[in-house]
């Protein structure tokens, strides 16, 4: 794995000196710069799971043929492009949420002499994809699929963002609008197309496969995208800091989180009436009385049965699937995220 990793980091530094190259611009030392430190800042900084998922997909759609350094160095190249796909995300998200923090450092935006520049380095991030496929994959036969893939993906991500915006309006907090409905549709669109499909998509779109014919592959992920951010949303309260490497914040922000939706359909009145009048306040007195709601009506075991419930589900559809090396990927994805604390 770490070798893996360390082959996918030179591929970074292949396309990032590409881009810098770009024929289409001509770059000026100020320039050239200024992305390379934009580049180095937000790309590679993460966990990097998306982009090694592509790698790790195709491989097992292979099914146990050795890669090729060619094959390799292409499904590293779109691993990259969700990678880039996520820079830009987040570079524009800070800047929407008011962010201080991202993976241990200051924003984008935060930095010195960055500031608002930041909203057009995500633009520029979004326009590296197309650079990137048209430069390693406009011969292929599936070029034009990968453009309308990133281009989907990409709308229903930003569309699952205005969502999730347009709920959490400040100055109009509504807790009556937070359902597992609602929940539901904004993590699908705004996380689980771009984190879980996207990957498995390309590596299918590589091995030659025509997507159109994978939709149920599609709705597994889909569903395993929506686990995902429960987890999420579970960690956010219940986890250790220490463990995740952060420290939540969903309550004092008002976030719609699974938790919160849950909650209020659990709640009688008196208990719902704890959670309007306490629920995204900052003051951690606030927060505690949230949290001690959250312990009174054991969320803890609701969620372990969704837990259950969603992984029999999930293992029951992949079982179904009618190829071994399609159902290899899909539990290759779901052993990396069942029970995980972090």
């Amino acid at each position: 794995m770490a070798d893996l990793k360390s082959t996918f980091l030179n591929v970074y530094s292949v396309l990032k000196a590409e881009l810098l190259h770009d024929p289409a611009f001509e770059f000026s030392d100020d320039a050239r710069q200024w992305v390379d430190r934009m580049l180095d800042y937000n790309v590679p900084g993460g966990k990097l799971n998306r982009g090694l998922s592509v790698i790790d997909s195709y491989r097992l759609l292979k099914e146990g043929q050795a890669l090729n350094d060619d094959e390799i160095f292409l499904a590293s190249a779109l691993g990259w492009c969700i990678e880039w796909l996520q820079a830009y995300f987040l570079v524009l998200d800070d800047i929407m949420d008011n962010s201080h923090t991202r993976r241990g450092q200051p924003c984008w935006y935060r930095v010195p002499k960055v500031g608002l520049i930041a909203a057009n380095d995500g633009v520029l991030l979004r326009n590296h994809i197309p650079r990137i496929l048209k430069k390693h994959f406009r011969g292929k036969p599936y070029y034009v699929d990968l453009l309308d893939l990133f281009n989907e993906v990409e709308f229903q991500t930003a569309s699952g963002q205005m969502i999730d915006l347009i709920t959490t309006l400040q100055g109009e907090k509504d807790l009556s609008k937070y359902t597992l409905t609602l929940h539901r549709r904004i993590v699908q669109y705004k996380t689980a197309y771009y984190s879980f499909y996207l990957p498995v998509a390309c590596a299918l779109l590589m091995a030659g496969e025509n997507l159109d014919n994978h939709v149920d592959v599609k709705k597994i992920l889909v569903e395993m995208g929506t686990y995902f951010q429960v987890q999420d949303d579970y960690l956010d309260c219940f986890g250790d800091p220490e463990t995740i490497g952060k420290i939540g914040t969903d309550i004092e922000d008002f976030k719609c989180s699974w938790l919160v939706a849950k909650a209020l359909e659990l709640s009688n009145e008196q208990q719902k009436k704890v959670l309007y009048d306490n629920y995204g306040n900052a003051d951690p007195e606030n927060v505690a009385k949230v949290k001690a709601l959250y312990n009174e009506l054991n969320l803890k075991g609701a969620f372990e049965e969704y837990e259950s419930s969603s992984y029999e589900k999930l293992v029951t559809s992949i079982e179904a699937h009618p190829s071994k090396a399609v159902q290899a990927v899909l539990k290759s994805f779901l052993a990396k995220i069942y029970k995980r604390k972090k």
